[in-house]
């Protein structure tokens, strides 16, 4: 099998960044101020309270939704009761909460928000991981992200299981169908990198076998992507790939995926199967944050 290239982890956003993005987000709601909690709670008065699960999910988004309240009020003390890749179930604590009341009615929707969209991306990405979960075949992402959160959405899809493609333009080639077009065929798609980037890791996409029948001659991709095969299709890549003396690149099915259909999409053979529902189309996890009285 040619190279040891795998699906790429990538790093969490720096403390600084998440700060920044927590921030944005704070004076999106926030504004000039949180004027019900202003006129209906007492500056002085303290609460404790819970985040839980309203239904089964996998936790991820801890980390920022600390960093919602503690960046609203330092005083606030948040205390995980879970952890990112942690199942809940309907009714567990995902986070325990205590200080200043005002401060956590005021981040209470902003930190619902990351935490149930990230829960979302998390539990829809564990339930492909389990739907393939006894084959060797990786579930990973793409770059069908929300902007601005594709580290923490990235992140969410490792708490649920999954694996990470490339985290953007720059730490990968990937040569698609306009790049092929572009640079004048396959064949000088994959000379063009050689040539000016050789260290670089390099998949490219087919659409069809004769085209992977022409990227196996040139040589020089360590994954190629099988765009939108049939299962029959997808079979036969697999086969003229095992059949080369070096196992050939490592191959990767995308397109149209669904849970469904990825378990016999990874019975064909395929190391990875990439699914861009993993991040845009997730449905947010149902999580409420209860006062106690």
């Amino acid at each position: 099998m040619t190279g040891g290239h795998r699906a790429r982890a990538t790093r969490p956003p720096s403390d600084r960044d998440l700060d920044d993005l927590v921030r944005r987000a704070l004076a999106e709601d926030v504004g000039s101020g949180d004027v019900t909690t202003r006129c209906t709670v007492p500056p002085d008065r303290r609460a404790r309270g819970a985040v839980l699960a309203r239904a089964p999910l996998v936790v991820a988004g801890v980390e920022v939704a600390r960093r919602v309240f503690e960046l609203v009020d330092p005083a606030v003390v948040v205390e995980p009761a879970l952890t990112d890749g942690d199942a809940a179930a309907e009714g567990d604590v995902v986070l325990r909460l205590e200080g200043p009341a005002a401060a956590i009615l005021t981040g209470e929707r902003t930190a619902l928000n990351f935490l149930g969209h990230l829960c979302g991306v998390a539990t829809l990405t564990r339930a492909y991981v389990e739907a393939v979960g006894d084959l060797p075949t990786r579930v990973i992402d793409t770059r069908k992200t929300t902007p601005g959160l594709r580290a923490l959405e990235k992140a969410a899809v490792r708490a649920g299981g999954g694996a990470n493609h490339r985290m953007g333009l720059y730490d990968m080639v990937l040569i698609k169908e306009n790049h092929i077009a572009a640079a004048g065929g396959i064949e000088a798609a994959l000379a063009a990198v050689r040539e000016r980037d050789p260290g670089v890791p390099v998949e490219i996409e087919v659409r069809d076998l004769d085209e992977l029948d022409r990227v196996l001659a040139a040589g020089g991709a360590e994954r190629v992507m099988l765009d939108n095969m049939d299962l029959a299709s997808l079979r036969e890549a697999v086969a003229r790939c095992r059949a080369r003396p070096d196992g050939g690149p490592r191959l990767e099915a995308s397109g149209g995926i669904t849970l469904a259909t990825v378990r016999a999409v990874a019975e064909t053979g395929v190391d990875f199967v990439s699914v861009g529902a993993l991040t845009h189309s997730a449905p947010a996890a149902d999580l409420t944050l209860l006062i106690d009285p």
